[in-house]
């Protein structure tokens, strides 16, 4: 078990808890006279929230003054190398007995909840096994065993189901219950009228029907194993890859979210930390509209100073170059002080390149470029914007990487420490803020408008993007 980290640093609040207290009484053998840890589950991560020392009995009670949000929770050991799981709902005031040699004899007293949790983990564990044992068998039968194999499978499944479906009937307004809406998914049902008006039947049901049974105002999901995983799911899997589509699901889950402090929180946490360094260039837009929609405007007590000001830096280095949209202009000089600029620079397709001439990625990747631009490239109408931006070296070390790499028709400016002081000193942002630069060499493909087509992209995808583009236009 571990304290809750996010990528930003973020600063979550202790209200997790409601009114009215709490009082779990933790008997737990072998241990004596060490402290054993009250956690639960938040995605990912256990954050620790409670801590008793066992007596000489190891006997010991979590308690506090205030009542704990829903979910399942865990009791950890001294050594914090293992734990036991628990479910903590309306009933606050139990006893808990067990023994770590014998751990699935585990007993409740005072909360017919956790009896039913118990009942439930036995019986998954005993079928689950039997499900995994079946699986391997026929892995590797002949085909004759493989179709008796897979009827156990099924039957074995059904029974699994039934269970499952008895204890909602049954409790459905308990935790367990929940939970176990929140696990299933959708079932697609056979409708061959539907599958010949709609090829994409099958995925446009599962997706209508991903979220039924679940309340996403509910934050007792939050403290669960498999909740994170499923919102992972859902975008990964079912959401169409791109901004517009991201960001209506995103408002969409917000809106059900916002009745909830706590499930707001959690989700918002989720995506500003998916989203903060993109894995493809289009999800820029889907973080801006995070900051513009949830941050620019709103203060939340569980959001550090610190954390903020990531956030608010971050967009505002990609506001300046979402995709599709005009490139931040550069006024710099040469080698010889005339100063050139980017929107100067008149071609179908401009590359440009941000390097460090003291880099040693940089002094790989640019004369690869070159070779490109000279053999590919120029003919197609590719002009090469090349800023050298000066960190640890001197303006001589940039006339040497140039000498060695070639680059000898490109548009070379060099962007002094001075130079960036002065954007900076001025409140102008500066070009490595405008262009979002977090490694070098980064490299910017832009059209004929200066409109950015692609962004942070190797020597290898640009040149596969230029060939796509100028195939297309013959």
């Amino acid at each position: 078990m571990k304290y809750l980290a996010t990528a930003l640093g973020l600063l979550l609040s202790a209200s997790l808890f409601a009114q009215n207290g709490y009082d779990i009484k933790v008997t737990l053998k072998p241990f004596k006279n060490q402290y054993i840890y009250l956690g639960h589950y938040y995605g990912k991560q256990l954050p620790i929230i409670d801590s008793v020392k066992l007596d000489a009995t190891g006997t010991g009670t979590f308690k506090g003054a205030k009542k704990l949000g829903g979910g399942i929770y865990l009791v950890g050991y001294p050594d914090r190398s293992n734990k036991f799981e628990l479910l903590i709902g309306n009933e606050q005031k139990f006893a808990v007995v067990a023994d770590t040699a014998a751990i699935d004899k585990i007993s409740f007293t005072g909360s017919a909840e956790n009896a039913s949790f118990k009942a439930y983990q036995q019986f998954m564990l005993q079928n689950g096994k039997k499900l995994d044992e079946l699986y391997k068998q026929r892995a590797g039968s002949s085909e004759k065993d493989s179709l008796r194999i897979t009827a156990q499978i099924d039957t074995l499944s059904k029974k699994i189901a039934a269970y499952r479906t008895a204890i909602i009937t049954k409790e459905p307004n308990s935790l367990l219950s929940t939970l176990l809406k929140a696990m299933k998914e959708p079932e697609v049902p056979a409708n061959k009228e539907a599958e010949k008006k709609d090829s994409l039947y099958a995925y446009h049901y599962f997706k209508g029907h991903y979220w039924d049974g679940i309340n996403l105002w509910d934050d007792r999901l939050t403290r669960t194993p498999f909740f994170e995983s499923r919102v992972d799911k859902y975008f990964e899997q079912l959401v169409y890859p791109s901004p517009d589509s991201v960001i209506k699901e995103i408002d969409w889950m917000m809106g059900f979210a916002s009745a909830s402090n706590e499930m707001q929180k959690f989700l918002l946490l989720k995506f500003v930390n998916r989203y903060l360094n993109q894995k493809y260039m289009w999800e820029d837009a889907v973080f801006v509209h995070l900051f513009e929609k949830y941050f620019a405007q709103k203060n939340y007590d569980w959001l550090t100073d610190k954390g903020r000001k990531i956030i608010t830096d971050r967009a505002y280095s990609l506001m300046a170059n979402i995709m599709g949209s005009p490139a931040a202009e550069i006024k710099l000089p040469d080698s010889t002080g005339k100063k050139w600029n980017l929107y100067g620079v008149e071609s179908p397709y401009t590359v440009v390149v941000i390097y460090d001439p003291t880099c040693g990625h940089c002094k790989e990747t640019l004369p690869k470029l070159d070779s490109l631009y000279t053999q590919k490239w120029k003919a197609w109408g590719v002009k090469m914007f090349a800023m050298a931006k000066e960190t640890d070296g001197k303006r001589s070390d940039w006339l040497e990487f140039m000498h060695k790499s070639g680059m000898k028709e490109w548009v070379n400016v060099y962007y002094t420490k001075e130079a960036e002081k002065a954007r900076v000193d001025a409140n102008t942002p500066s070009y490595s803020q405008l262009y979002d630069v977090q490694s070098f060499p980064t490299l910017y493909l832009l059209d004929k408008d200066k409109r950015i087509i692609a962004k942070k992209i190797t020597d290898k995808q640009l040149d596969e993007i230029l060939e796509q583009r100028v195939k297309s236009q013959k």
